[in-house]
């Protein structure tokens, strides 16, 4: 469990005002926007965290009493199980369930974003490094992210007396039962803010837009999402950022189609190259490359080239490129070629076609012709 009063750099008995002062000196120093060290960013996300623990009493408590408030069930400061299942559960569920105990923190995480970018196949492939504009939410560097205005600072609310909730009292068949709901004036916050940062109305956070590089690893495929980490909407309240995910989405290429990580392409060979065989350049990801067509290739044909393909995401290895081979029968002869054909024709006596129907495997009228006895 963290040290939140060592992140903030404050005793464990200081002041609220103390604790806030040191979380907005360190976000100013440690904001990514601002700060281009490597570790910059982790750095601003821990002390948000500490603020957000130790800017709110009943988290404060919480972790002064050995628990840790932002890990689920209180981070085995929870005496009624690991499940996450407490003693205000058991009081919400008499009490009117889903209200909160004391004034919330106006820190929170911010949410995550989604960004679809479209590449083409060989960047899909082999891997690139692009860089995105986006707009996101970034902490206001006017007033720090607590969203006042310069000079002034959150007062306690005169509804509630900071509880950030009200209580009444309400007669039911049990008798009389307490509820409590939050405070519609500093909405369950405890303070408001008298004057508001002019930049950011009080959010602690503006939009603005940035640019940050992606590294695209080599094997992706549409649908493929890529996390990066902090890099998305800063929460209320100046609050650790959420996740950036990019999307892949793979661009139509004119000559290959995917299948996995195998790629297909078709060819077209001429009728005597496919009966004499030959020598055919086709182009790959990798370049150019010989294949080599045996003699008597069929229409249909289906030539696997071996790590020709897209790498594999996970692992070592490649998919491989499958040629399919499609057979063109000439359709305009002159008198020359004719000719030559209809010799070619009479040394394979094949000068009068019968259409043969064999595949090879017994056909239907065979099997009819067996059943009734014709053999």
């Amino acid at each position: 469990m963290a040290d939140y009063y060592g992140v903030l750099g404050v005793s464990r008995d200081a002041s609220p005002d103390e604790i806030k002062k040191a979380y907005r000196k360190l976000a100013r120093e440690l904001h990514p926007d601002v700060n281009p060290a490597p570790d910059a960013a982790e750095r601003f996300k821990e002390v948000t965290a500490a603020y957000e623990v130790l800017s709110d009493p009943q988290k404060r408590q919480m972790f002064d009493l050995g628990a840790d408030p932002l890990q689920p069930g209180g981070g085995g400061g929870n005496p009624f199980g690991g499940a996450g299942f407490g003693f205000g559960d058991i009081m919400d569920a008499f009490f009117g369930g889903g209200q909160t105990r004391g004034p919330r923190s106006r820190v929170q995480r911010g949410q995550d974003a989604l960004l679809r970018l479209e590449i083409p196949l060989a960047d899909a492939a082999f891997g690139t490094t692009r860089e995105l504009t986006l707009d996101t939410a970034v902490v206001c560097n006017r007033c720090g992210g607590d969203g006042c205005a310069p000079g002034s600072e959150p007062v306690t609310c005169d509804i509630c007396h900071g509880r950030g909730e009200i209580s009444s009292v309400q007669r039911s068949f049990l008798g009389q039962v307490m509820t409590s709901r939050p405070c519609n004036q500093c909405r369950g916050y405890g303070t408001v803010i008298p004057s508001p940062c002019p930049e950011c109305a009080g959010e602690g956070r503006v939009r603005s837009r940035r640019t940050l590089k992606v590294k695209i690893p080599a094997g992706v495929d549409t649908g493929t999402r890529i996390q990066l980490s902090g890099e998305g909407e800063v929460g209320p309240g100046g609050g650790p950022p959420g996740d950036l995910y990019v999307e892949i989405i793979e661009a139509p290429h004119p000559h290959f189609t995917r299948q996995g990580d195998d790629l297909h392409v078709q060819v077209r060979l001429p009728m005597t190259a496919a009966a004499l065989g030959a020598s055919l350049p086709i182009e790959t990801l990798d370049g150019p490359f010989q294949l080599n067509v045996k003699p008597g290739t069929q229409s249909g044909h289906l030539e696997r080239v071996p790590a020709r393909g897209v790498p594999h995401l996970r692992g070592s290895g490649r998919g491989d490129l499958i040629v399919h081979v499609e057979v063109v029968t000439p359709t305009k002869l002159d008198a020359e070629q004719e000719k030559l054909l209809r010799e070619l024709a009479r040394l394979r006596g094949e000068e009068h076609p019968t259409g043969d129907l064999s595949t090879g495997q017994p056909n239907v009228f065979s099997k009819i012709r067996d059943i009734f006895g014709g053999r």
